[in-house]
């Protein structure tokens, strides 16, 4: 099948070609294993993100939006007013749209890390691209690939070892995500990314993405997220000891 795109594969992965297509690009797939394993992942990360994100399905709406449905009928009462405000809205936009930015983007940080964990952690055959046995190997590659300097933490005395770490694709530009175990298969990640700007605020932050929790922060051009299933003070012990090794 030589006209096979990568949109194809993804609307394959995600159930949306028709059967004719479906029946080609299965038949594609039978002797290409990288496309294979490029369906698997992306299936397992459309899992994660509904186990992540369904539950939001059965909340209430929130109260603002009833409120704003059941004002729809007084709309020509308040054209005039809205019309005026338009000109002021419009200006307050463009003075906020860069700051809105700023924040979209630090709050996509530990939701990306949770998915990438959730994804990766309970894998028992492929959790990683590049092993810990070629650890000088995979800090250079993704520091190239980065193009920052990394670091893998050592977290022996936390009762973590390094598993490995794999590349992977970001919101601005490649993502690198180092795994460590401790003796029980518990796992953690380190979650670093690219940064357009070095903010102003790189205080701790902490997000509980379903079962995932993840202390975040952010260090000049790079943002870091540990994820892992443990309760919030023992990840921010762990997350403690990473920071200050990465900023001795």
């Amino acid at each position: 099948m030589s006209n096979l795109t990568e949109t194809d594969l993804h609307a394959y992965a995600d159930g949306q070609l028709d059967d004719v297509r479906r029946v080609q690009v299965e038949a594609h797939l039978a002797h290409d294993s990288a496309a294979t394993e490029s369906v698997r992942v992306w299936r397992e990360q459309n899992e994660a993100l509904r186990a992540l994100y369904n539950p939001v399905l059965n909340e209430p709406v929130p109260q603002r939006l009833l409120a704003a449905r059941a004002s729809r009928g007084r709309w020509p009462y308040y054209a005039l007013a809205a019309g005026a405000m338009g000109l002021g809205f419009g200006l307050g936009w463009m003075s906020q749209s860069y700051r809105t930015d700023r924040f979209m983007e630090a709050a996509a940080l530990p939701r990306r890390a949770a998915v990438a964990y959730a994804v990766y952690a309970p894998e028992v055959r492929h959790p990683v691209e590049v092993g810990a046995d070629q650890q000088d190997h995979l800090v250079k590659w993704l520091s190239k690939r980065l193009g920052h300097e990394l670091r893998a933490p050592l977290l022996t005395q936390q009762g973590f070892d390094l598993v490995g770490g794999r590349l992977l694709p970001g919101g601005k530009g490649p993502v690198a995500q180092f795994m460590y175990q401790d003796t029980k298969g518990q796992r953690i990640t380190l979650y670093v990314s690219l940064r357009d700007a070095e903010p102003r605020d790189t205080a701790f932050r902490f997000s509980q993405e379903d079962k995932v929790a993840v202390f975040y922060w952010i260090d000049g051009k790079l943002g870091y997220a540990l994820s892992g299933e443990m309760d919030r003070a023992s990840l921010l012990a762990v997350a403690t000891v990473v920071y200050r090794q990465l900023n001795p």
